[in-house]
C-alpha cells in the first residue's frame, strides 16, 4: 500500500515538473491568463464601483471575489492542458508507462495550482495598487490564500473531466467558462447579496463560490465585514472544496482510464 502511494507521489511530481517547464516555456499563456481579472478589477473599480454600496470600501470588498474568480478561471488550463495533451498523443504515451494513472491528472492540477498562486500575487500586486489592503493581518492573509487555491484545486478535477469528454482545446475552453460564469456572477463576488432579487439571492447564498468569497473576504478584512461567520463560511468552503475534489476526481480518472 505504502509503495503504490510512494510511486504514484513520485509520478505526480514528475509529470508536475513536465507542465512546470512547459508553462516556463509559453509565457504568453500565463500573460494572456492575467489580462482578464486585471481587466475585471479595473472596470469594477473605476467604472462600476462607484455606484455599488458595500457600506465601505468597495476596493476592499471587490479584490476577495476578483481572486476566488481567478482561481476558477485558472482551472480552465486543466481542460485546455489536458485536452490539448490529449490531441497531441501525450497522453497515450503517458497510459503506455508503468506509471500510476491518477499521477497524470494530479501532475497536471498541481502544475496549474502553482501557476495560480503567481496569478494570486500579481491580482494582490494590481489589488494593492488600486487600494486594497488587508486589515486582518500575515496570518489571517495567509489563510485566505490558502483557502481560495485550495478551492480552485478543487474545480481543476471538474475541468480534468471536461477536458478528458471533449473532442477540441475549443471546446474545452468554452465548456470550462459554462459554469464558471453563473457561479461566480450570481455570488457574492461583485455586489452585496441583498442587491439581489429574493429569487436569485436563494441560489447565491447556498452556492460555493459565495462561501469561499465570503470566507476570503473575512479573512482579509476581519471586522470591517459584518454579518458573515468566519468558521461556517471556511468550514462550508473546505467541504464544498472536498466533496467537488471527491466527485471529480473520482470521475476524472474513471475517465482517463477510458479515454480512447
Amino acid at each position: 500500500m505504502s509503495t503504490g502511494i510512494s510511486r504514484m507521489v513520485t509520478d505526480s511530481i514528475v509529470v508536475t515538473k513536465r507542465n512546470l517547464i512547459r508553462m516556463r516555456r509559453l509565457p504568453e499563456a500565463i500573460f494572456f491568463n492575467s489580462v482578464q481579472p486585471v481587466m475585471f478589477v479595473l472596470l469594477f473599480r473605476y467604472v462600476f464601483g462607484g455606484a455599488i454600496n458595500t457600506g465601505g470600501e468597495y476596493v476592499n470588498f471587490l479584490i476577495p471575489g476578483i481572486l476566488v474568480q481567478t482561481s476558477l478561471f485558472g482551472g480552465a488550463g486543466t481542460a485546455i492542458g489536458l485536452n490539448e495533451d490529449m490531441g497531441k498523443g501525450i497522453i497515450d504515451r503517458f497510459r503506455s508507462l508503468p506509471m500510476a494513472r491518477s499521477a497524470v491528472l494530479t501532475g497536471r492540477i498541481l502544475a496549474d495550482v502553482a501557476r495560480n498562486v503567481f496569478v494570486v500575487l500579481l491580482m494582490l500586486a494590481v489589488g494593492t495598487a488600486v487600494g486594497f489592503r488587508f486589515n486582518n493581518g500575515f496570518f489571517p492573509a495567509i489563510a485566505a490564500i490558502a483557502v481560495l487555491l485550495l478551492f480552485g484545486m478543487a474545480f481543476s478535477w471538474m475541468f480534468a473531466l471536461v477536458g478528458l469528454s471533449v473532442k477540441t482545446a475549443e471546446s474545452a475552453q468554452i465548456a470550462s467558462f459554462l459554469p464558471v460564469f453563473p457561479l461566480t456572477f450570481a455570488a457574492s463576488t461583485f455586489v452585496p447579496l441583498d442587491s439581489m432579487p429574493g429569487w436569485l439571492q436563494v441560489f447565491a447564498r447556498n452556492q460555493p463560490v459565495s462561501h469561499a468569497v465570503n470566507a476570503v473576504r473575512k479573512l482579509t478584512q476581519g471586522s470591517a465585514v459584518q454579518g458573515i461567520n468566519l468558521a461556517a463560511e471556511v468550514w462550508l468552503t473546505l467541504a464544498w472544496s472536498g466533496g467537488i475534489t471527491i466527485v471529480f476526481a473520482t470521475l476524472a480518472i474513471r475517465k482517463y482510464r477510458k479515454v480512447d
